[in-house]
């Protein structure tokens, strides 16, 4: 396994808290002193002003890295979060998808833009990519980059059967594309355990997946971050939604140390 890890936070559908997860794992692993690039992948430019960088403050963005072949280093921005940088997307992000789809190295330009930049000694050891909720072009270009996926999980009705999809389309990267992307996990978010559905979609989903012991709770915290452009571990510390992903950091950082553990072992 690489020292270095790049995870592409992906769910197809919106509103289940992904770029929540994306903006405070990427928050709390750099909190715990690893190098951290949080890269937005989405024209919404969410996961950018979580972190600080509103989309309309920045000249150069991931589209030029990915369209003008820019480098990265001349395009990241740092943010309040010691050892946390934002590669930060804008709305111009939205013509990446039309502007690539009759070149023929459409579905790898993040991933040469990553493999560049690393060739050029950037120190990141973490990457978490922020994908679009949508399985197109942009979230295709997250997994071929990507080692692995983290899937945040909103406990509902509807919730297996878009994991389902999502999981088909995992299959298909790895089968053309990107032959050693992993499921790293999947992350229940905005579990609230009174409802008896969010315990049983949770069951369910236990039986199929590997599913993080970290949950995050419905927090009206978590819910006004992202409005003052702060982390949660920035705008309220004490709060259970930041408990949560200091708590899902650590377990991300274990699993990984465990895995290589025993790869070192073969």
């Amino acid at each position: 396994m690489s020292a270095r890890s790049i995870v592409a936070v992906v769910n197809q559908k919106g509103g289940v808290g992904k770029t929540t997860t994306a903006v405070n794992l990427a928050a709390s692993l750099a909190v715990a002193e690893q190098s951290t690039l949080l890269v937005d992948m989405d024209p919404q430019g969410n996961a950018s002003s979580g972190v600080g960088v509103p989309p309309r403050s920045i000249e150069r963005s991931v589209y030029d890295c990915l369209i003008a072949g820019m480098h990265l280093e001349d395009v990241v921005v740092e943010t309040k979060v010691p050892h946390l940088t934002v590669l930060p997307a804008k709305q111009d992000l939205v013509a990446a998808e039309i502007e690539l789809v009759d070149e023929a190295d459409r579905a790898s330009r993040l991933a040469r833009v990553l493999d560049e930049a690393f060739t050029r000694g950037v120190p990141y050891r973490q990457v978490i990519i922020d994908c679009p909720p949508s399985l197109g072009l942009l979230t295709l270009n997250a997994l071929v980059a990507a080692h692995s996926v983290l899937v945040p999980l909103q406990c509902e009705f509807y919730a297996l059967e878009g994991l389902t999809y999502l999981m088909d389309t995992i299959d298909r990267v790895r089968n053309g594309l990107n032959a050693d992307l992993e499921v790293d996990g999947v992350v229940l978010t905005m579990f609230d355990p009174r409802n008896n559905l969010a315990h049983q979609v949770s069951d369910e989903v236990k039986k199929h997946f590997s599913v993080y012991d970290a949950v995050v709770p419905r927090n009206i915290r978590l819910s006004e971050a992202p409005s003052h452009g702060l982390p949660i571990l920035l705008y309220d510390a004490k709060s259970k939604g930041a408990e949560a992903y200091l708590a899902l950091a650590r377990e991300f950082l274990d699993r990984r140390a465990g895995k290589k553990r025993k790869e070192s072992r073969k």
